[in-house]
């Protein structure tokens, strides 16, 4: 058992850059109501299905709300910050002088949902778990960690490899903590439909396999006057219903089946909502202001497929798609084209030249970059929005051209092999059909053949997992923190990493120096720095098709719930709502 170093300085609180926003002693987060009353029932729909209760391992599609609601962290993230923690399982967080090692104290109050504390065992066993059985990005995060020990009666100390990763004590400080204390490595792989013990305000009240799963609220709840949960989880009882089809999920919270919806589709929220229920005022549309970057949706090449491992087809394929016919004809105009992986933040790298601290970190990769994007004047393609590409179509020709493709017979052929340029786009939701449609429809005038195959979410997830795919459509989200999840998504490590969300199969090398360079980042100006670089890399390595994003999230609810005045830079957060009697 380890002591406290003698420079020990304990916090209640950590931010990733500069200093906690909220005093110690703070009462509530800004963007709740500590009034707010409890009580109620709200009910979410999810599409596709669930085989797993158990969120932190690759097998089984997860069920949605163990980690929200059930499990929690050592720590609380505010979502009025970039990355800034405050204490909940643990009481302080004590980063050592030289960053090699962080030291968590245990809330004595602390507890379990079967009323067992919460120990320093439970800490130590869900780390090494989930380092050793865990979803891959808890593997790749807490590799970096070398030792965990048991400091004084309520300590934990987590030792790392070196002090490179200055996120690293914060990752940490979010791991999801349970009652680890008789799993075996194979109880805790295993999935099914036994829930894990947690110490959050919910426990699992029903599993209806596949269909549907209930929480209730613990009336016992350690947290419940925590600084960090006050006007929090407000709800008795919480459901997700599951829905194989997106259109019977609307019809469902059109029925009042279902409480709120996140719309994603411009199409649905321009024309889907003028209902009766709408125009009462039963329902309510309303548009949330998100301080968060909108990251990158896109349709992705798996660059392990041989037909996409020239960057010049990829950079073809980028030509032929017409965002402005399809945001036009398919959403009326409401989308807004994506042009970064940090789209609508200051850490987009889009329209700004790189800066020196850029260009020095760049230096040793003097082919990462392309010249355009490296002066901040790339823009995708852009064509009139008539539906006839033809000017975005020649100089797409000529790139297919240059890699050796020829046009025989209304087929692209690939003139070392005699084979045709086409692929299989993957989708597990006819949402996304109409898009990828349009998208194949738009390759057919240079012979390229493109189909669209629809799989349930059982198979579509387990061929995301193995990478058995051509091309699908996918989102990464990003924050205005962007850190070790980058690992997960880009890193060569994580190429062939089972579950990872390295879905284009990125290796390279300039990508991974980008990602070491802003986890090491002491400054906030070489932070943005770092992740403007990484920006640059990814987009220069036309790894995805940028499709578009929205400008506010747009949410239809039932009126009988309520939500506070402020929204968080986050967005809007279900777990600060409640509601009215029906």
């Amino acid at each position: 058992m380890g002591s406290l170093p003698a420079s020990a300085a304990p916090q209640s609180a950590i931010a990733l850059h500069g200093t906690p926003r909220e005093a110690a002693g703070f009462t509530a987060f800004p963007y709740v109501n500590p009034a707010a009353p409890k009580g109620g029932t709200l009910t979410l729909g999810v599409t596709g299905s669930y085989e797993s209760v158990n969120p932190f391992i690759v097998q089984g599609t997860p069920a949605s709300g163990i980690r929200e609601f059930v499990v929690e962290s050592l720590m609380a993230r505010s979502l009025d910050e970039p990355f800034t923690l405050y204490g909940l399982l643990a009481e302080t967080i004590d980063v050592a002088d030289d960053r090699q090692s962080v030291t968590f104290t245990i809330n004595p109050k602390a507890r379990f949902s079967n009323r067992q504390p919460v120990t320093q065992h439970d800490v130590i066993k869900s780390f090494e778990l989930l380092k050793e059985k865990g979803r891959p990005n808890h593997r790749t995060y807490f590799a970096k960690v070398t030792s965990a020990e048991k400091v004084g009666d309520r300590g934990v100390r987590f030792t790392f490899q070196d002090a490179s990763d200055r996120e690293l004590p914060l990752i940490l400080g979010l791991m999801p903590v349970f009652s680890a204390r008789d799993m075996t490595p194979e109880q805790f792989q295993s999935g099914g439909m036994t829930p894990l013990v947690g110490s959050g305000p919910y426990t699992v009240s029903n599993i209806d396999a596949g269909r549907s799963i209930s929480f209730r609220r613990d009336p016992e709840y350690w947290g419940i006057d925590l600084p960090v949960n006050r006007g929090r989880f407000n709800f008795d009882d919480i459901r997700f219903d599951y829905f194989r089809d997106a259109s019977v999920m609307f019809e469902a919270f059109k029925s009042g089946t279902i409480d709120l919806r996140l719309e994603e589709d411009p199409g649905r929220w321009a024309g889907g909502y003028d209902i009766p229920a709408v125009r009462d005022g039963r329902i309510i549309k309303a548009e949330f202001e998100i301080g968060l970057p909108a990251g990158m949706t896109a349709l992705v090449f798996n660059t392990r497929r041989a037909m996409f491992a020239d960057p010049r087809v990829r950079r073809a394929l980028i030509m032929l798609f017409d965002f402005e016919w399809c945001n036009r004809a398919l959403y009326n105009g409401l989308f807004k084209r994506t042009e970064s992986y940090f789209e609508r933040s200051y850490l987009a790298s889009n329209g700004r030249p790189a800066d020196a601290r850029e260009r020095a970190l760049l230096a040793p990769f003097p082919d990462a970059v392309r010249p355009e994007v490296m002066e901040g004047a790339y823009r995708l393609p852009a064509s009139d929005g008539s539906g006839q590409n033809r000017p975005n179509q020649k100089t797409a020709f000529a790139l297919l051209t240059e890699a050796g493709y020829v046009l025989k017979g209304g087929r692209l052929i690939n003139s070392k092999t005699g084979e045709q340029l086409a692929f299989e786009i993957l989708a597990n939701s006819g949402a996304q059909e109409a898009l990828l449609l349009s998208y194949a429809r738009s390759l057919a005038p240079l012979g390229i053949a493109a189909r669209v195959r629809v799989v349930d979410s059982a198979q579509y997830q387990q061929r995301l997992s193995s990478f058995d795919y051509d091309m699908i459509q996918s989102t990464w989200p990003s924050s205005l923190s962007p850190g070790n999840e980058q690992l997960f998504r880009w890193s060569a490590k994580t190429a062939d990493a089972k579950g990872s969300y390295n879905f284009a199969g990125v290796r390279n090398p300039a990508a991974d120096a980008m990602i070491e360079s802003m986890l090491a980042a002491e400054t906030e100006a070489d932070f943005i720095s770092s992740v403007r670089a990484l920006d640059r890399v990814l987009l220069s390595g036309d790894y995805v098709v940028p499709l578009f994003y929205t400008p506010n999230q747009w949410v239809a609810y039932w009126a009988r719930l309520k939500h506070p005045d402020k929204t968080p830079v986050f967005g809007y957060a279900v777990d600060t709502w409640w509601t009215e009697s029906k």
